[in-house]
Formats: structure tokens, sequence, C-alpha cells
């Protein structure tokens, strides 16, 4: 498994700032930065991480079944008009909101696969220790678990999560992809997909460390990964 150092590291990361992963800086690798984004679609990503960060701070004091858009708009110091015109209804913010705060999360799970591209059993347990481990120290995170189900963003990790599920099983797939060319797409979005599903199991339904999950679930999936890459 990943040593401690790995995953402090990792940690670090992920909390170096709230919307890194949508704003861009350095790649997952340590290496260069990304190519700037053109002056509109800069602008625009500017605004909307503007308006999701005020959801964060208020999410910080109260649920979101307490926060009107209003009280979102006006922390961050925009009209409702232009929310709703940026990230549209209600539920679609919250959808936005989640997805965007999962990237974070995501951008550390890319470091750990891209550290054991020589070994994609321990890339999937690296991967997925980093993951809980993080998740698990987030403050929303926690947040969102404690919540009796009257809060109204759980259902977006839980029964209402179809959204979030397949953004985040997509970008899994691309890592992988990206990681191993020669795996076979399909058995890289079975994968991706049986991944993202435990990870939220794991995470809204802990019963063991971040690490005995992580192990127990690349013992589980190993062989298959095994086949799909000695068939590649």
């Amino acid at each position: 498994m990943t040593g401690a150092t790995s995953t402090r590291g990792a940690r670090r990361s992920a909390t170096a700032g709230t919307s890194r992963g949508s704003r861009g800086g350095r790649s997952a690798q340590g290496g260069a930065s990304r190519p700037a984004m053109p002056y509109r679609a800069a602008a625009r990503q500017l605004l909307r991480d503007t308006l999701l960060d005020a959801a964060r701070r208020l999410l910080e004091d109260r649920p979101w079944a307490q926060i009107t858009m209003s009280d979102v708009a006006r922390g961050a110091g925009l009209s409702r008009q232009t929310l709703y015109k940026e990230l549209g209804t209600r539920e679609e913010f919250a959808q936005q909101f989640v997805i965007r705060e999962g990237a974070r999360f995501l951008e550390v799970v890319e470091g750990a696969i891209l550290a054991h591209l020589d070994d994609p059993v321990e890339a999937v347990a690296a991967g997925l220790e980093v993951f809980l481990t993080v998740a698990s120290e987030d403050p929303l995170v926690r947040m969102l678990l404690e919540d009796d189900g009257t809060g109204g963003m759980l259902p977006l990790i839980t029964t209402q999560s179809r959204p979030v599920l397949e953004w985040a099983s997509d970008r899994l797939f691309q890592i992988m992809r990206s990681g191993w060319p020669v795996l076979d797409a399909v058995a890289a979005r079975l994968l991706a997909d049986s991944l993202v599903r435990l990870a939220l199991s794991y995470v809204t339904m802990p019963r063991r460390s971040p690490r005995e999950s992580a192990s127990a679930t690349a013992t589980l999936l190993a062989p298959y990964l095994r086949r799909a890459m000695a068939g590649a």
C-alpha cells in the first residue's frame, strides 16, 4: 500500500485551494502549467467559481436546505439573475457544486494513480486510499455525512447521484486510459464505474480505515485488472 508520506502529500495537494481543480494551475504530475484559457472562458470560469465558493462558505455554517439562491448570490456579490444564468436551477446548481468539489478529490486520485503506473493494482489501491483519506478529513464531506436526510444535499451522492456518478466515472475512465493506453476501453469503463460506486459507498458508510478499504478493493479487483492488462 502507499506510504504515509505520499498520502500526506496528496492531502496537501487536495486542500491547497477550494477550486484548484476547476481553475487550472499545475498538472497532477507536477509538470508545466496547463495552457491558458481564452479570456471569455476564463472570465466565465471565474464567475462560476465565485458563486460556488460562496455556496461552500455558506455550507460551513448551515445545511443546503436552509440556504436560498439569494443567499448564494449575495454571498458572491452578484445578482440572482446572474446565478441562474450561469448555473441553472437550484438542483442544477447543487449538482455542479458537488461535481466541482469532486474534481478536487479526483485531482489527487489522478496523482496517486500516475505515481504507480508500473503496478495497476497498486495504483488502484493508492488512488482509492488517498480519496477516502482526503474525503474523511474534509469538513464539508463530514457535514454531509452527518446529515439526517433533511440537509438537502446528501441525496446528490446517494439516491439522486446519477449525474455525479456519470461525471466521476467518465473522469476516472479518462485518467485510466491516459495512464494505460493499452487498457481496453470496455474494461476501463467497467473499472472506473465500479471504483466510483465503491468509493462513494465507503465514504457514506465507512466500516474500515481508508487504507484497509483501499486494500480490500484492490484485492477484489486485482484479477480482473491483471487480465484486462494482459489481454491488452
